[in-house]
């Protein structure tokens, strides 16, 4: 029996668009925009794309154009970023990128937004992003959401984006809980580094969030996505085997400073790893959740009540598509999701 609470809590979707071993990086972009349509038809909330440069493993490097393409071939599901990093540009272009995108598709946009600069120092030069540029994020944040807002005192307007509304998500990276209580932001937060630690900076944000006459409702209250990387197989096994390819990615990434594309589990789980490289594959599925639909459900459903979540922002980059979007699929018909017709 599936707990109720799945089926009353929103349930969005994020994509990397990350690449196969094989495979180039036009087609995981092709990919992602024929996965929104797959997400869209299952019922799923909102799909999400990300912001990653000079990685050689992931393809989405330019959030808002690959949003106005999954924008395009959709017609219902919301459509944003998770997120657009605002150190690597300038707020009036991010401003007359999301007024864009709203005008375009009205009531169907999300700015997600992120601190974080490029992953490696070539990268953060390339973007003129240091630490400079985080420090200075809350400064940048405010001069965002004053394009919208129609302040004048720069001596000129964003077009289109003055006088448009859209909900503004602050992913939570160091202070960024704290940021977002301060602008009454909606928080997007992953327990990748402690689900306690999650937990603290989720009850901290509730107790300072401050309403923002910028944001349209319902997000004018506390509103908390958590994000967590889920799989549903036919056994667990199964399910644990999808998520094995990125774990290693991740890995590679942390030791030699470079995310791959993705290998087959198989060539993952068959290889001999380092004790350093054996620790951190450990700790890369630590906060993974993957099993059967009913160990999956009551898997969400403890996540949603420890946390109060009022969304899930849900994540898979498994090899194989097909049993991904299956892994979709499965927990769509657990939570009921409505189907677009």
């Amino acid at each position: 029996m599936v707990d109720d609470i799945l089926r009353t809590t929103r349930l969005s979707v994020l994509d990397r668009s990350l690449i196969r071993r094989g495979e180039g990086a036009d087609e995981a972009l092709r990919a992602t925009v024929r996965f929104a349509r797959d997400i869209e038809a299952l019922g799923y909330h909102r799909f999400w794309v990300s912001e990653h440069h000079g990685v050689p493993g992931v393809a989405g490097s330019a959030p808002t154009v690959l949003a106005a393409a999954v924008a395009s071939a959709t017609t219902r599901i919301r459509v944003g970023t998770g997120g657009v990093m605002l150190p690597n540009h300038r707020p009036l272009v991010v401003a007359e990128q999301f007024g864009v995108l709203e005008s375009l598709f009205p009531g169907r946009i999300d700015m997600g937004l992120g601190r974080s600069v490029g992953f490696t120092g070539a990268v953060r030069r390339a973007l003129g992003a240091g630490r400079e540029a985080v420090e200075r994020f809350g400064d940048d944040l405010t001069e965002l959401l004053g394009w919208f807002a129609g302040d004048h005192a720069r001596g000129m307007r964003a077009v289109p984006s003055e006088g448009l509304r859209m909900p503004v998500f602050l992913l939570a990276t160091g202070a960024g809980a704290a940021l977002a209580a301060e602008r009454g932001l909606p928080l997007v937060i992953a327990p990748a580094r402690g689900e306690e630690r999650m937990l603290r900076a989720i009850d901290d944000y509730r107790a300072a969030f401050r309403p923002s006459p910028l944001i349209p409702e319902p997000y004018r209250e506390p509103y908390v996505v958590v994000s967590a990387s889920v799989a549903i197989g036919v056994t667990a096994e199964e399910a644990e085997a999808m998520q094995v390819s990125e774990a290693w990615a991740t890995v590679v990434s942390r030791t030699r400073g470079v995310f791959p594309p993705l290998l087959p589990p198989d060539e993952v789980t068959g290889r001999e790893m380092t004790e350093k490289e054996r620790a951190l594959f450990a700790e890369a599925r630590r906060s993974q959740i993957h099993g059967t639909a009913e160990e999956v459900a009551a898997a969400l459903a403890g996540l949603i009540r420890r946390s109060g979540a009022d969304e899930l922002l849900l994540t898979l980059n498994a090899h194989d598509h097909g049993r991904r979007l299956d892994s979709y699929r499965r927990l769509a018909r657990l939570a009921e999701l409505t189907p677009a017709v």
